[in-house]
């Protein structure tokens, strides 16, 4: 296959892992048949993507380009393109391409492809330039219409980025598991993931409780939709919910009790991993064994889940907490996402580019 033509955009990208991310000129392909070509205008800032600036994964390619919650408008399509047309208002997350052939993709399950990640934003690998992917901190970006979203119209299209990482990964095991009107939620973590959690849950008509170590983000919560708090230190609190949950969303990514999570399932309940520890979280087999409890894990969604998330959202008005920020804050950003300054994902507004 030849390499297709290309053309020149600005981007922010870093040039190993110890630097920190700066002004850049990347390439983009013409668009081919089934492309469409998106000027990029808002983009959200995962925590992902600071894992993969700095290499924690290990699989990073220099230079580095993260952003894969991404929101623009169409400015190109290519000639067998059916979608989409100039003008639209469209969504990338986090794929861009998968094996299409495998049973996962196959049943729209493209998160889960045979072959791996390979169609990642970034940090996947573009077969038609046969380089990596570069991510959404550029001006532009072009992708096969099948992996290209529409966004709702009512929507805050800054505040709908983050729906594009952060809302799927939450809603999709919400759904998987029939959450809804009779179920007793709880979710763990109030950050960038736990906050749309507790939306989504809310929404679909479940009892929701936070946990969390922090008893100030109480007031918070209620306001995002919680019915309940439960400060998760509290050794009393926790003993009070002991059983009584249908399912459970585990937000957090650092060092914490899953056993203690466990118990708070009733039998045949649910607790499923959105948040990935650094480290394996030790696991004990009684507080499985007992009530036929589960634990299971979860990965953003597939395509057609993530169009069904988003026209819920643009149905009920659900958008992310965001703090909208130029390009050049993206390094301040990422040390205030560290500390878990900020309520509850940073937005770049990319006209800053």
């Amino acid at each position: 296959m030849s390499k297709p033509a290309c053309y020149s955009v600005k981007a922010f990208a870093t040039p190993a892992a110890a630097a920190p991310l700066a002004a850049a000129v990347i390439e983009r392909r013409q668009p081919l048949a089934t492309d469409v070509q998106i000027a990029i205008r808002y983009c959200g800032v995962c925590h992902s993507d600071l894992h993969f600036a700095r290499n924690e994964w290990g699989f990073t390619h220099y230079p580095a380009v993260p952003g894969h919650e991404i929101v623009g408008t169409v400015t190109a399509v290519g000639a067998g393109v059916k979608k989409f047309k100039v003008g639209d208002t469209v969504g990338v997350g986090c794929l861009v391409d998968s094996c299409r052939a495998c049973p996962s993709c196959r049943a729209g399950l493209e998160q889960y492809c045979d072959q791996g990640l390979t169609g990642g934003t970034y940090g996947g690998w573009d077969k038609h330039l046969n380089a990596p992917t570069l991510g959404g901190y550029s001006q532009e970006i072009v992708v096969t219409e099948d992996f290209v979203l529409r966004m709702p119209a009512n929507l805050d299209l800054a505040a709908a980025a983050p729906l594009l990482c952060a809302g799927i990964t939450t809603y999709s095991p919400l759904r998987h598991w029939k959450v809804g009107p009779g179920h007793k939620v709880g979710v763990v973590g109030l950050g960038g993931l736990g906050h749309m959690a507790v939306k989504f849950a809310r929404a679909f008509g479940a009892h929701v409780v936070l946990f969390t170590t922090t008893p100030g983000k109480a007031a918070d919560a209620q306001r995002l939709g919680a019915h309940e708090v439960v400060v998760s230190k509290d050794e009393k609190q926790m003993a009070a919910h002991a059983g009584s949950f249908d399912f459970i969303l585990d937000a957090v990514s650092a060092q914490h009790d899953l056993n203690a999570c466990l118990n708070l399932l009733k039998r045949d309940g649910n607790l499923t991993l959105v948040g990935a520890p650094e480290k394996p979280l030790p696991v004990a087999a009684f507080p499985l064994l007992l009530r036929r409890r589960s634990l299971s894990g979860s990965l953003i969604g597939g395509l057609p889940e993530t169009q069904e998330m988003l026209d819920f959202c643009g149905q009920h008005g659900i958008t992310s907490d965001i703090e909208l920020i130029r390009m050049d804050q993206i390094n301040e950003a990422y040390e205030r996402m560290l500390r878990s300054d900020v309520k509850y994902r940073f937005v770049i507004d990319m006209k800053t580019l």
